[in-house]
């Protein structure tokens, strides 16, 4: 039977999947309570009033602006700048720094000579201009709105260039029954803006929260209507800060941009090399030494192991920077492969500096700083790990390991350990040592 308009309908908040029926639990994501009833309206049959005329021809269209943020970093994330009417979402911890990043970027735009407006619907004006005295931002003409309703926000975006909301789960759009913050007025807000930042060409970053699960907090759907997602992290006992794409329509996801918190903002670090890793001449037992890649920058980093007896009949396994799921397959690999058991030995690995690993080159040095520990040996400390480990205990190649090699090389390492089917010749100053298992590999604990 036909459905006739005007009927109700049910609405997924989190993955926007529809239901004649409520449901508690929605059958497309598994999220409990997240049906909504809504009104299904169909546009009236007949003649369409206007002709829709598809475009030919894309080699001739003009090709949107990018408004550079400047913030070297910054734009290494997003692919070289904001781009005209694309709209972003930056998401983080509260207290991580993002209004402060984002006045920063508004700051260095205006004086760049374009038009900017500030949106903040979780301050005063007069706590704005606090933050942007410290920050050196307070005399770059940057226009401050302090508003939560949207509908009143977005007939002043085609006066501007670029805006910043913060926050999207503060403003309200008050055709849209709820609270600031349900899923219901993040999607009608979120929608509303993009449709305005995309008709008028003004580029628009959203501010997010996030939830205590590490999730941007309100709808999925959320991230599927943006063009560009970000993701501000760093530990609150860090002065690092880290920003990484998750999404990015007009560029890379995998750069990541570095910066430390000083009292006058954030500093971009272009050389975050030296942040990841120690340069105490000293060996210590469990520590390994790899360069990952994340985008097209190299990354020296250090992997710290520690292993003790644990009396209890589960030994602890906790990994920070290393998924520990990974860190247990290696630790398997290394008691069937290469003869180190850990069953009865609690385990704990770090990557210095706050640094979250993904790159699989990094397995042999995962393998090495756990061998180091397990054995209590010491791994030479101008030696670099760099492979991937198979099932079998293999070490496989990598890829862009002349980057990884030049990296080591710039930072004064002199010995790299990597796959034996790795076809690359020895820079000057640097030997590289080729191995095909964790066994050969291993016999550098004992300097073989």
């Amino acid at each position: 039977m036909a459905k006739k308009p005007g009927e109700k309908r049910f609405r997924c908040s989190e993955c926007g999947f529809f239901s004649l029926t409520w449901s508690g639990k929605c059958p497309a994501c598994g999220s409990w309570g997240t049906f909504e009833e809504e009104r299904a309206e169909f546009p009236p049959s007949g003649p369409a009033s206007k002709t829709v005329t598809p475009v030919s021809g894309l080699f001739d269209l003009a090709l949107p602006r990018r408004i550079p943020s400047g913030i070297e970093e910054l734009d290494r994330v997003t692919g070289g700048g904001w781009v005209e009417g694309s709209v972003a979402l930056l998401a983080g911890e509260p207290g991580i720094g993002k209004s402060t990043l984002l006045l920063q970027t508004c700051a260095a735009i205006s004086r760049a000579g374009y038009r900017v407006l500030y949106v903040s619907g979780e301050e005063a004006a007069s706590q704005v201009a606090l933050r942007a005295r410290r920050l050196g931002a307070a005399d770059s003409g940057v226009s401050v709105l302090c508003q939560e309703s949207v509908q009143e926000i977005l007939p002043l975006l085609q006066g501007y260039d670029f805006a910043v909301f913060d926050s999207v789960q503060a403003l309200r759009h008050t055709d849209t029954p709820g609270w600031p913050g349900t899923p219901g007025q993040v999607r009608a807000v979120a929608q509303v803006i993009s449709e305005e930042a995309r008709r008028c060409g003004c580029s628009s970053v959203l501010v997010g929260h996030i939830t205590k699960d590490g999730q941007i907090a309100g709808p999925k759907l959320l991230e599927h209507m943006v063009d560009v997602v970000l993701y501000f992290t760093g530990e609150r006992t860090s002065a690092y800060r880290h920003v990484r794409g998750v999404k990015n329509r007009y560029g890379s996801t995998d750069e990541l941009g570095v910066f430390e918190m000083a009292e006058a903002g954030l500093v971009g670090i272009p050389d975050p090399s030296r942040l990841y890793w120690n340069e105490n001449e000293e060996p210590i037992p469990g520590t390994a030494v790899t360069v990952v890649l994340e985008g097209a920058r190299p990354l020296v980093a250090e992997i710290q192991s520690l292993s003790c007896n644990t009396p209890f009949p589960y030994p602890k396994r906790t990994a920070r920077g290393v998924s520990v799921s990974r860190m247990g397959l290696l630790l398997a690999v290394l008691e069937r492969r290469g003869g180190l058991p850990s069953r009865s030995m609690d385990v704990f690995m770090n990557v210095v500096g706050g640094l979250h690993i993904e790159d699989p080159a990094a397995d042999l040095a995962v393998c090495m700083s756990l061998a180091s520990s397990l054995s209590d040996l010491p791994l030479p400390r101008d030696t670099v790990f760099i492979g991937e480990v198979g099932l079998g205990g293999e070490v496989r190649p990598v890829p862009r390991i002349a980057t990884r090699i030049r990296e080591s090389s710039r930072l004064c390492f002199s010995t790299v350990v990597t796959s034996r089917y790795q076809d690359q010749d020895a820079p000057a100053g640097i030997r590289i040592v080729k191995v095909g298992s964790l066994g050969e590999a291993m016999k550098e604990l004992t300097g073989g």
